[in-house]
């Protein structure tokens, strides 16, 4: 069989694997719900096979499929398989495993890291791996991280033979919701909905200053509401916007960064987040909805400081608007992909109003999908774009799914050895009991754990062994949860490891760390926002209504003069002084306290005042 033939035969293949993985899902959610460990072994095994036909053992420029990956993808296959037939067998005689069961076991356990390994990068498969082994040698650790140390039988009963480990709560939470809200999302994207967001955002933003740097601010807010992944807003509307803010006269580098930061807090905008705002939902047994409410201002704020900081910066550069034959029409915009919004409104009616559960809104809403779309041509769903749709959410549920498994085993080995406890004893002794350095910690750990990890795999690590302390010490569950969610989110612009700013890197043709680090100052306000609604939670909406607009108005005025003082230009260029007193006093109105609020707005107005005197000068200069 000649190359073409072959690769050929793949592509039926994954393809028919990706749409059984759609249809399976679809029809469960829908239709008929299986046990637990049955839909999780049959959704894990979908994610094992199409991982190994998709991605290679090994990095080859023709991709070709060799002997190992199909091993491995056979192997894959026949443990699923093992699972399906005897599930009701295993679970009957957890914890007395025949030596099948261990064997059977331990190669799941072997797949999911190689999995790892190939659709979430080392750093994650190293952590899997560790925690993997640190049951089997705790016993000879001494010291607090030791542990009583457990067999091979005992590691393979909790990590793959039950719902502690790989086939705990977030990969349920993936084969429950996460599947069809990357279908949706992939559903939408074959429509036409991605162009017509941008499109939109473009008539809105494009007459103002700095337009196209506003256009990749709004427009990746909104493609947020249907991806929920940095990597691909940025792969998604980035190849857009980004030559066309460097064609209007910003740097590359910054170019790069504002569509890295404004396509990273996609995870943060409601109403379909990423993926570890479910397992968020999960792990706190609260509804998805509660988790959405108390995303919104966060995530408003996060969009604010970016488009602050994109404003001050064209007004600095004396950037012209985008010409008039360039914007499309608002309102004939909006006309043309009203439809669109539909699903989104159905969606949100559903979990808020109807109050129905996810699995059963997100099927409504597929379904609803198909009925909005098929009057125009133009956007109606064919055989072609239903394929291209499983195709594209095969792709990223690989990803998402094979964290969740590496990070169910990471919480498999805590929940067996109680080293949760034990990081929890070293956290607060290290804080000597003091919230803010605790917090400092967690959010530098949170930080860390995310580079190079996708953000659900590192919020589950973090939120397993850190959040637990930071409730213990008097922070809202919700909180708590939302801080480290946050910063893992956050990962995805820091440096050194910063997947949103390399993908940005590769459509600009710029150093992905410059760009990172670019991406750092733009959003340093944002930085701030955790803090505050740990220290606030009317900033969550947990609040009276006017304690909430509070909030809200002394987070903005904060956020916008971080931004200023980042920026260097307010009405005109700001002095050193003027940069300090804008920078301490929005920190310091950010932070809830009236004493707080009274310095920082004392700061800000002697800054503000300053500034518009040297504007003064400025003019009389150039007139004279």
């Amino acid at each position: 069989m000649d190359n073409l033939k072959y690769e050929a035969l793949v592509a039926k293949l994954v393809m028919a694997i990706s749409i059984a993985l759609v249809l399976f899902h679809t029809f469960t959610a829908g239709i008929a719900m299986p046990t637990a460990f049955l839909q999780r072994g049959v959704h894990l095994t979908f994610v094992l096979v199409l991982s190994f036909l998709m991605i290679p053992f090994r990095k080859r420029p023709d991709k070709k499929i060799s002997l190992i990956d199909w091993f491995l993808a056979f192997l894959s296959l026949a443990s699923g398989l093992y699972i399906t037939v005897f599930y009701e067998d295993i679970l009957y005689r957890m914890g007395m495993l025949t030596p099948v069961d261990i064997i059977v076991g331990w190669i799941i356990i072997f797949l999911v890291l190689e999995q790892a390994r190939r659709a979430a990068g080392n750093v994650l498969v190293i952590i899997a791996a560790l925690a993997v082994i640190y049951p089997l040698v705790g016993g000879y650790i001494p010291g607090i991280l030791g542990n009583r140390g457990y067999g091979f039988g005992r590691v393979a009963s909790q990590m793959a033979m039950s719902l502690e480990g790989i086939f705990g709560a977030p990969l349920g939470v993936s084969a429950e919701f996460i599947v069809l809200f990357i279908f949706l999302s992939s559903l939408l994207g074959q429509c036409g909905m991605g162009e017509y967001l941008l499109k939109l955002a473009l008539s809105v933003t494009g007459r103002f200053v700095g337009g196209p740097a506003k256009t990749a601010v709004v427009a990746s807010s909104l493609f947020g509401t249907i991806s929920g992944s940095a990597v691909a807003n940025v792969v998604g509307t980035g190849t857009f916007t980004i030559p066309m803010m460097i064609k209007q006269g910003f740097p590359k580098h910054f170019a790069g960064a504002v569509e890295a930061t404004a396509s990273t807090g996609g995870q943060l905008m409601p109403p379909i987040m990423g993926a570890a705002a479910f397992i968020m939902a999960q792990i706190l047994g609260v509804s998805y909805v509660t988790v959405l409410g108390a995303a919104v201002i966060p995530a408003l704020l996060y969009y604010w400081s970016i488009f602050m900081g994109v404003h001050f910066h064209a007004l600095k550069f004396k950037m012209s608007p985008l010409s008039s034959e360039n914007i499309p029409p608002f309102f004939k915009t909006l006309k043309e992909g009203l439809h669109f919004l539909i699903p989104l409104m159905l969606l949100l009616i559903l979990m808020v109003v109807v109050r129905y559960t996810i699995n059963k809104a997100i099927f409504y809403t597929i379904l609803a999908t198909y009925v909005v779309t098929f009057f125009n041509p133009a956007t109606r769903i064919t055989w072609h774009k239903f394929k291209g749709a499983c195709l594209d959410a095969a792709k990223n549920v690989i990803t998402v799914a094979g964290a969740c498994a590496a990070a169910g085993l990471v919480v498999g080995s805590i929940t067996m050895t109680g080293i949760g406890f034990k990081l929890f004893s070293i956290i607060m002794g290290l804080s000597g009991g003091n919230l803010i350095i605790a917090l400092i910690f967690i959010m530098v750990a949170s930080t860390i754990m995310g580079m190079g990890v996708p953000t659900t795999a590192s919020y589950i690590i973090v939120a397993v062994t850190a959040a637990p302390a930071l409730t213990d010490m008097g922070v809202a569950p919700l909180a708590a949860h939302l801080f480290v969610f946050y910063y893992a989110i956050l990962s995805a612009i820091t440096p050194p490891v910063a997947l949103a700013a390399f993908a940005a890197g590769g459509i600009a043709s710029e150093n992905p760390t410059k760009i990172g680090w670019t991406a750092v100052g733009l959003t340093v306000s944002a930085y701030l926002v955790p803090f505050a609604f740990v220290y606030n939670p009317a900033l969550l909406g947990s609040a009276p209504v006017l304690a909430i607009i509070k909030a809200i108005i002394t987070a903005v005025i904060g956020v916008t003069a971080i931004a200023a003082a980042w920026t260097d230009y307010l009405l005109t260029r700001l002095g050193i002084i003027q940069r300090l007193l804008f920078a301490c006093g929005g920190a310091l109105i950010i932070i809830p306290g009236m004493i707080t609020d009274l310095i920082g707005l004392g700061c800000l107005l002697t800054a503000l005042i300053a500034n518009i005197l040297a504007r003064k000068r400025l003019r009389k200069e150039t007139v004279s």
